[in-house]
């Protein structure tokens, strides 16, 4: 079904109120068709996210043998590293309303596959100007995926369903890290071919994957819940239903058009702040495997311990998530896991005893990841129609500039220092900008109630 504009909206719901009406039994049964729901597709879009991030940021371990190789200096890392948000942050608005225009099955789909080719054909770079080429087509081949995704959510999960759902698919990052970080650490050890190293191997074969489940985005994704073989008929309807309610009440009451959405002061805070945690997560995810690796130990321990964070990041977002949306202050609880994240990342920068060290950048990603976990479900709160899908695309296009921006800062201030510790204090005050930015939301859940 299309959404209607802010107009159709409010007449339809001046004019046919019952509509607006679920009973207690049909409620009950839209339910069932999301519960059905989630089972189907999160487990399919978990992997494909879990993938989607593992090809974004294992040029991480990449770089422990490709900047030796390469002759590519700290700062020539961080700003060809971080070019891939540039890409990603160019082409984000025109491919969530190109995949809104075509549909999700088909777009995902494509967005897969080329960013599939793209990681893998990364393995073939020679030096810092060829690898920052080829890290902006990867952002530009993948623009577009994650608020795709939420987009995507919107047309098959009710308002009520949606933190939870955000929560679970975030949980792709930590998982990408635990199941990656190792991963990478081994193939780092290969000996490799004569003329394909050790990280070409890595690039190539983690770049794979993306591809084959593109492929199967085809046979696997439904659009909306009338297309669903899956769900009978009534299913269908009710669920379908359901949805078009609370789109409906959103829009009347924010508007549906992309108009709307620019105009509305929420949407560029929001954006800023994502800037403020991406700019964190990218940051210190980027650089971890360096980081760690200057403690002297082997590649494969550092895959090891890079995932240990990620571990207890799972962990966290998924508890702070749940405690954020059944609170009544969940602007403290998202505010609180930045702050979190600035005080230990600051720790991390200042105590040189490895332990303590490995701690504060657990606690670090702790506090970032459950940021992420309860932010997201804050912008489909006030966005439909056109608006969610112009309007999530600028929050996270926006935001991933944080992504350029984290690595540079990092590597720009680690090769004016000589270390690490001025440039995690750096992306630490960065950290706590966004955690009082965040204390000035208003909830847009809560004050519609």
């Amino acid at each position: 079904m299309t959404l209607q504009t802010t107009t159709d909206a409010v007449s339809d719901s001046q004019t046919h109120p019952q509509q607006d009406e679920m009973s207690h039994s049909d409620k009950a049964l839209s339910e069932r068709a999301a519960a059905k729901a989630f089972r189907r597709i999160l487990p399919f879009i978990f992997i494909c996210y879990v993938v989607s991030y593992l090809d974004r940021t294992n040029v991480s371990f990449a770089a422990l043998g490709m900047n030796a190789d390469l002759g590519i200096t700290a700062e020539q890392f961080g700003f060809g590293a971080g070019m891939f948000f540039i890409g990603y942050f160019l082409f984000e608005i025109p491919s969530n309303l190109a995949m809104q225009k075509i549909g999700a099955r088909i777009w995902i789909a494509r967005i897969m596959i080329s960013w599939g080719l793209i990681s893998m054909a990364t393995a073939f770079v020679t030096g810092p100007t060829s690898f920052a080429i080829a890290r902006f087509c990867l952002g530009m081949a993948e623009a577009g995926f994650t608020p795709g995704i939420y987009l995507f959510f919107t047309y098959w999960f009710p308002g009520s369903w949606r933190a939870k759902i955000t929560a679970a698919f975030l949980v792709g990052i930590p998982v990408a890290n635990i199941i990656g970080s190792p991963i990478s650490g081994i193939l780092m050890q290969l000996t490799g071919h004569e003329h394909i190293r050790n990280w070409q191997w890595l690039l190539m074969l983690e770049g794979l994957p993306a591809v084959l489940l593109g492929l199967l985005c085809l046979i696997f994704l439904d659009d909306r819940p009338a297309q669903a073989r899956w769900l009978d008929m009534q299913e269908k309807h009710l669920l379908q239903r359901r949805l078009d309610v609370e789109q409906r009440q959103i829009a009347a009451k924010h508007g549906a058009d992309m108009k709307d959405a620019l105009r509305n002061p929420l949407l560029w805070l929001l954006a800023f702040i994502n800037f403020c945690g991406i700019v964190g997560s990218i940051g210190v995810g980027l650089w971890m495997p360096q980081i760690i690796k200057q403690l002297g130990v082997s590649h494969t321990t550092t895959g090891f311990l890079a995932a240990l964070p990620y571990i207890c990041g799972a962990l966290s977002m998924l508890l702070w998530a749940r405690r954020a949306n059944a609170s009544a202050h969940r602007i403290r609880w998202i505010s609180g896991a930045l702050l979190i994240a600035a005080v230990s990342l600051a720790c991390s920068a200042l105590v040189s005893l490895a332990f303590i060290k490995m701690v504060a950048l657990c606690l670090t990603v702790s506090g970032i990841l459950a940021f992420q976990a309860s932010f997201w479900a804050l912008p489909t709160g006030f966005l439909t129609g056109n608006a969610a899908a112009g309007g999530l695309a600028i929050i996270v296009s926006v935001g991933n500039l944080g992504g350029f921006f984290g690595p540079s800062l990092i590597g720009y201030v680690r090769q004016m220092s000589g270390g690490f510790m001025w440039a995690l204090l750096s992306v630490s005050v960065v950290l706590l900008i966004g955690a009082l930015a965040v204390a000035t939301v208003r909830d847009p859940y809560r004050s519609s109630e």
